[in-house]
């Protein structure tokens, strides 16, 4: 396949329609592809689906030599490279999957210049062969120029930290002059700092795009028995559909798998502590076939490329904000209707905060890991829209978005102040020795024994709370540890004890409301995910043209979103184009796969009675 560079220098946007099939670019895009173009270093912060390769496959097509692209993922490579090839572009990768005379028939093509773009993983680059292979090709000015993706990896206050990152700073003193794009979906203040520090890229130009994921549904729940939860949401809006479900320990991501297999619903498992023949073939079922569930650790995800993610579940509590946004940002990748769904109790922060202060983690390091739970408490406990809750942590503001569930269903409150109160004096006089279910006994006025025994009948607080019921009393203490004005000590059979946050609600200096348990739905259920994409589409040609898609993919041993993505096969199905050049107007489809797939497409479209 020759390579594009042979060609006369397009410009951006013949490439962006002819290669990829777009008319227009979208955001930043334009901006981000000709500084990068014109030899300019950036820093790229754009949300998941928002098209951060665009921002270097189509420089590296328009600058001459072979582009290098550092990606940590063997399948995010693989299927990027797939991708380009659909397109029409030489592109390779090089990784510990092949087998020796794949990786030197690679090797060969980059040396001729028969590549436009060659995927790396970063211990491979910082090789002392490849290494001396791209300082002959940079010495003859054949590299187009370095991207980094998933550059969050440099951060070692995250989860996704790749410690080989870090050595990527010796590409600006090795190749001077090259270009170099560091592309990540998520990055609070802190961490772009550190990115661009440990990079060497703080004179580059940074690009923040809007955090903002429109076509995600936020809908966070109480736990009240989550497996079935989980169960009537999948049912109800996503059957048939793929989706995500994040669980915390490597056994609920097994067991709940086989659950939702015994439920009729196909799942898989995927954990750090599975064989790694397993974990690559689970993977690659999940890219390549259609409908299917994984239940996950965070150990699955980055990288992601499978559009049609419709939609993200975590059964356990995200370990921050960041962490949920990157991972809620897998679904929807299309641009089409999605939903990021997750239950969650207090327990679930009793649980992190135990994790935190248990971990061998400097000091530094727990303050900030409390610090990141704190603002993901605050997010699950708001009762305000929670997309503008979500973008003001990443310093974006705008109006309430009417597609969370605050939105669409306004929470119930209650002025719990005075009850609140009483709960932490109910503590305090106590002792802070007991667990809540002691408590709430002493403030309902209740004669156990155990009150007997500690003569807690006679404190102050004994009865002062008769007319709350047991559940509501439970619930909100619940709420108070969730907010972190009471805290558990484990040490002591989960005593509870008052932190320094209970001191102005004590002293009337602060108020507290509570979120009620919503009433049963009264009002039609909000449309599902596939009512909205489906909206208008004839049925029966999309599902026609889905079925032709996988069966192509399967005979080109590719995702079946690399031949086309849903959004294509929706819009051809909207607009049933009767020939080549009504097809061509499509968005998604370039000069290669309409020369490949417009005549079967056609003919599928004719089929129809």
């Amino acid at each position: 396949m020759p390579a594009m560079t042979a060609h006369a220098s397009p410009s951006p946007l013949h490439v962006l329609e002819h290669v990829f099939g777009y008319t227009a670019f979208r955001g930043e895009q334009q901006a981000i592809v000709e500084h990068v173009a014109a030899g300019g270093d950036a820093l790229v912060l754009m949300p998941t689906g928002g098209g951060k390769s665009l921002c270097y496959q189509i420089p590296a097509l328009l600058r001459p030599g072979t582009a290098v692209v550092v990606s940590p993922l063997i399948a995010l490579m693989q299927d990027q490279v797939s991708a380009l090839q659909e397109a029409g572009v030489a592109a390779a990768y090089l990784n510990s999957s092949q087998a020796a005379d794949e990786s030197i028939t690679v090797e060969r093509d980059l040396v001729a210049g028969r590549l436009d773009l060659l995927y790396v993983a970063p211990e491979r680059l910082l090789t002392g062969r490849l290494l001396a292979t791209l300082d002959r090709l940079h010495e003859a000015g054949r590299i187009a120029l370095f991207a980094i993706d998933e550059a969050h990896c440099v951060s070692q206050w995250g989860h996704d930290f790749r410690p080989e990152y870090l050595q990527l700073s010796v590409l600006p003193e090795r190749y001077p002059g090259v270009p170099r794009v560091a592309l990540t979906a998520t990055a609070d203040a802190e961490t772009r700092e550190e990115i661009a520090q440990r990079l060497g890229l703080t004179a580059a130009r940074r690009f923040i795009s809007s955090f903002d994921r429109p076509n995600i549904r936020y809908r966070m729940v109480d736990k009240d028995n989550p497996r079935n939860q989980l169960l009537a949401f999948i049912r109800d809006d996503h059957a048939g559909e793929a989706g995500i479900v994040y669980c915390l320990s490597r056994r609920k991501v097994e067991e709940t798998a086989a659950w939702l297999e015994e439920q009729g619903i196909r799942a898989l498992a995927y954990h750090a502590g599975m064989p790694q023949e397993v974990r690559a073939a689970n993977q690659s079922r999940f890219l390549r076939e259609d409908g299917l569930v994984m239940c996950a650790t965070i150990a699955f995800g980055m990288g992601i490329d499978k559009p049609d993610v419709r939609f993200v579940a975590h059964l356990d509590l995200p370990r921050s904000i960041e962490g949920y946004y990157q991972e809620t940002g897998r679904a929807g990748r299309d641009g089409l209707a999605s939903q990021a769904w997750m239950a969650w109790g207090a327990q679930d922060i009793v649980q992190q905060r135990r994790m935190i202060d248990e971990s061998e983690g400097s000091e530094d390091f727990k303050r900030r890991a409390r610090a990141r739970l704190d603002a993901l408490v605050g997010l699950v406990e708001t009762t305000a829209c929670r997309r503008q809750h979500l973008l003001a942590h990443f310093g974006e503001t705008g109006a309430a978005c009417g597609n969370c569930d605050n939105c669409l269903e306004p929470p119930r409150t209650w002025d719990a102040t005075d009850a609140a109160r009483k709960a932490l004096s109910g503590v305090f006089r106590t002792g802070q020795r007991f667990g809540a279910g002691h408590v709430i006994d002493v403030l309902r006025g209740e004669l156990t024994d155990k009150v007997r025994d500690w003569e807690h009948d006679k404190v102050s607080t004994f009865g002062i709370g008769a007319e709350v019921d047991e559940k509501t009393w439970r619930t909100l203490f619940r709420q108070l540890v969730a907010r972190g004005l009471l805290a558990v000590d484990h040490d002591r059979h989960n005593a509870l004890t008052l932190t320094d946050l209970a001191r102005p609600l004590l002293r009337g200096e602060a108020d507290f409301a509570l979120r009620l348990a919503p009433e049963k739905r009264r009002t039609k259920r909000a449309r599902s995910s596939r009512m909205e994409i489906l909206d208008g589409v004839p049925l029966t040609l999309f599902d026609r043209l889905r079925a032709w898609r996988a069966a192509t993919a399967r005979e080109r041993n590719v995702p079946a979103y690399v031949i086309f993505h849903d959004a294509t096969l929706r819009e051809i199905a909207l607009a049933r184009p009767t020939s080549i050049i009504e097809l061509a107007r499509v968005s998604g489809i370039g000069d290669r796969k309409l020369e490949a797939y417009g005549d079967a497409i056609i003919a599928e479209i004719q089929r129809e009675v």
